[in-house]
């Protein structure tokens, strides 16, 4: 096997200007976040990558920090927030002002459209959205007739992530990953995006079973803490603190500034 470990430098420089970005982890749990600040130093320091599309079943704190670089031009999420912390902050005041585009999604719709990747097919047919305005929101999304018994299906395009980032409790230099059993949609995501990276918080010699194998991943980090501030059950716990402060701390692009910089001071 290919020994596939680079450098948290290097993974960052794998994600181009106009990619699709896709992030693992669910809310405020397993969020690859030490790859969300390396990839926001490089934006800062040579203005790339830009233009991003930021996919993500749900984002959190490490989505926020990059829309308040402005690297992000389109969102695609069903939920974008910080649980019982509030708002995104940077989301709430780019999005207010028609800064970013914000795609309508749904769990149904983004389930769907990587299914429909998964299974190597142009869209998978569903009856989510049935009698909503979402279609209306969205006219990329077609309808289409059953041919078996004319039901009207709604016809969810498929979603092919271009880079997705996956932080994993441990993984091997070859490309295997554990990352607990809290999935999300990590598992849908490595099989459906171009380029899959591994951030892991330990590098083992070999993994006897893995929720991600080999074949399927391009690079592995080792990046011990790499969700913190959020959880990565159970290894440690979410920092409360640390999400409180920074919703208290930021709230316009002024504060947010101020706040990455202290954050970048305190990493090696």
């Amino acid at each position: 096997m290919k020994n596939k470990l680079i450098s948290l430098q290097e993974a960052a420089r794998l994600v181009k200007s106009g990619d699709m970005l896709a992030l693992g982890g669910m809310t405020l749990y397993r969020r690859p976040v030490a790859f969300a600040v390396e990839l926001l130093r490089r934006y800062q320091e040579s203005g790339n990558p830009q233009g991003l599309t930021l996919f993500a079943f749900t984002a959190g704190y490490e989505s926020d920090l990059l829309i308040g670089a402005g690297m992000i031009e389109r969102v695609r999420s069903c939920y974008f927030g910080l649980e019982i912390f509030g708002l995104a902050p940077m989301f709430t005041y780019h999005a207010n002002r028609g800064e970013i585009i914000i795609q309508e999604e749904s769990e149904a719709s983004l389930a769907f459209g990587l299914r429909a990747q998964m299974s190597g097919i142009s869209f998978m047919p569903g009856r989510g959205w049935l009698g909503t305005d979402l279609p209306k929101l969205r006219p990329d999304v077609l309808t289409i007739i059953d041919p078996y018994n004319g039901e009207e299906l709604i016809a969810f395009p498929a979603i092919k992530p271009d880079v997705a980032v996956i932080h994993a409790l441990r993984a091997d230099k070859d490309g295997n990953a554990q990352i607990g059993k809290n999935k999300g949609v990590d598992e849908e995501l490595c099989l459906t995006a171009e380029t899959v990276i591994i951030t892991a918080e330990e590098i083992v010699p070999e993994l006897a079973q893995a929720d991600l194998v080999a074949p399927l991943v391009d690079a592995v980090v080792h990046t011990p803490g790499g969700a913190a501030p959020t959880s990565c059950h159970p290894l440690y716990a979410l920092d409360g603190e640390a999400i409180l402060a920074y919703t208290e701390r930021v709230s316009d692009p002024a504060s947010w500034k101020e706040y990455v910089e202290g954050l970048h001071k305190a990493l090696p």
